[in-house]
């Protein structure tokens, strides 16, 4: 009975929920530290909750769909409750929301820093609230920090925001706006924090990582040619406690010898890079404004793999461009081939109201979608057995994460530096520990996600 509590207590509970990418997760986590260092406690999305923060996503109308649901059963879940709108969907779809009476305040992009007076601006006079700037006029980076990254080996860390590049199926930079560069001191005092707390592993993420550096002075990342974001890396590097330093999804055109060589001097860095394709066809490439070559992709992977044994390389591919013939398709799955991912995330495209590629002729139907996606999954289960084999019958360093019951058996599970996940054996290791690094022998495959490993 809630009556058993105290007003304060009652009045002080706030709910979060994520959708989206890893930056939507860390701004989530450091909108629940601004909460809990102004008295607030923290509890779970299902439960009873005086205050509901959703952090929205936008990428596709899927994610718009989930973004409004999720505000209504917030509302469900405590008709008395606020329900607070934060993030991308609030900053492209504002007049939808401003008319949605399950929602009692929105807080868009550059504003989360604020949301705790924001909040309590609302529960001062439960007048609806709507803050909203522009961020396409704002050029400043928002100050956000955590101390607790939500898992207990890997912290994702965001080091940029904002987007120059406005594929023509993107609504993403309309959302946040331009690129913007968090401060270096900033975030080498958050890793030597999280460090601290006992984190192995530092993923460094953005909306668009490679443009790191990049200021209203300095707008195209190419001039850039990757230093600024491999200074800060080397910066992470030189930390003490630092195991492993992940990087986030990387611009193609980024991957340069002179970018690669450099990279390859800071030890720490893992062999595993995810750079988005879309497409394997060039002329689709063209359509969508990405500006790059199929053949500028390949020697980027090509120098890659030159300078790190097996790397991991992972891509996204969108099927179902507008005008995407079945030509163009069967030269993008023979792309895929050649380049061999260890890893692929297929998406149907979805249209986004207000980009250029919601205007082109023909749109494909969802069948056709449908049909490609499912042959592009296979041919992604296929490079990814092939890429998994090469690891059987060798001693990999895998950062252990957590316990897990796999057909009745518990297991301890965790990844290498490859993102490739093994687990062994609970059953014979009782003093092994979680958050530890350990060199495990591969003996073959658990599943088809994990692979099966033993102590050497």
């Amino acid at each position: 009975m809630e009556g058993s509590r105290t007003m304060k207590e009652i009045k002080n509970r706030v709910a979060f929920l994520t959708l989206g990418c890893k930056v939507n997760t860390y701004e989530t986590n450091a909108m629940q530290r601004l909460f809990k260092n102004a008295g607030y406690s923290i509890v779970e999305f299902s439960d009873v909750a005086d205050i509901y923060v959703v952090n929205t996503c936008s990428v596709t109308n899927m994610a718009d769909r989930k973004s409004r649901q999720m505000l209504h059963k917030a509302k469900k879940n405590n008709p008395e409750g606020v329900v607070v709108a934060v993030g991308c969907y609030v900053q492209s779809a504002k007049e939808k929301l401003e008319e949605d009476t399950a929602i009692d305040v929105i807080i868009g992009n550059s504003q989360k820093h604020l949301i705790v007076p924001m909040v309590e601006k609302y529960l001062e006079d439960h007048q609806y609230k709507s803050f909203i700037v522009d961020v396409s006029k704002n050029p400043t980076y928002e100050t956000l920090q955590i101390e607790d990254a939500g898992e207990r080996t890997r912290a994702f860390i965001k080091i940029q925001d904002g987007c120059n590049q406005f594929c023509s199926y993107c609504i993403i930079p309309y959302a946040r706006g331009r690129v913007r560069s968090r401060k270096e001191e900033d975030i080498v005092e958050e890793v030597q924090g999280l460090v601290k707390n006992g984190y192995k592993e530092i993923v460094l993420n953005g909306i668009h990582l490679s443009s790191y550096g990049a200021d209203e002075q300095n707008k195209d990342f190419m001039r850039l040619e990757g230093k600024p974001l491999l200074h800060i890396i080397s910066k992470i590097n030189e930390i003490e406690g630092v195991e492993r330093i992940r990087l986030g999804s990387l611009e193609p055109r980024v991957i340069t010898e002179q970018f690669v060589t450099e990279l390859k001097k800071n030890e720490k860095v893992c062999p595993h890079f995810h750079l988005s394709l879309q497409s394997g066809c060039d002329e689709t490439l063209k359509r969508m404004n990405r500006k790059y070559t199929t053949k500028e992709y390949l020697q980027g992977c090509e120098i890659l793999r030159k300078h790190y044994e097996h790397p991991a390389i992972t891509t996204d591919v969108i099927v179902g461009f507008p005008a995407e013939t079945k030509e163009e398709f069967e030269i993008t799955r023979e792309f895929l081939e050649k380049v061999h991912f260890s890893k692929m995330h297929i998406f149907k495209y979805s249209i986004r109201q207000g980009t250029r590629a919601e205007q082109m002729k023909p749109q494909i139907a969802d069948s056709v979608k449908a049909l490609r996606s499912n042959e592009l999954l296979q041919l992604d289960e296929t490079l990814e057995q092939s890429y998994r084999s090469y690891f059987i019958g060798r001693e990999e360093k895998v950062l252990f994460e957590e316990e897990v019951e796999i057909n009745g058996e518990q297991y301890y599970l965790g990844h290498n530096e490859r993102y490739v996940k093994i687990a062994i054996p609970r059953k014979g290791n009782p003093n092994f520990f979680i958050n530890q690094v350990v060199p495990v022998c591969v003996t073959g495959n658990l599943d088809k996600d994990i692979m099966l490993g033993k102590m050497g």
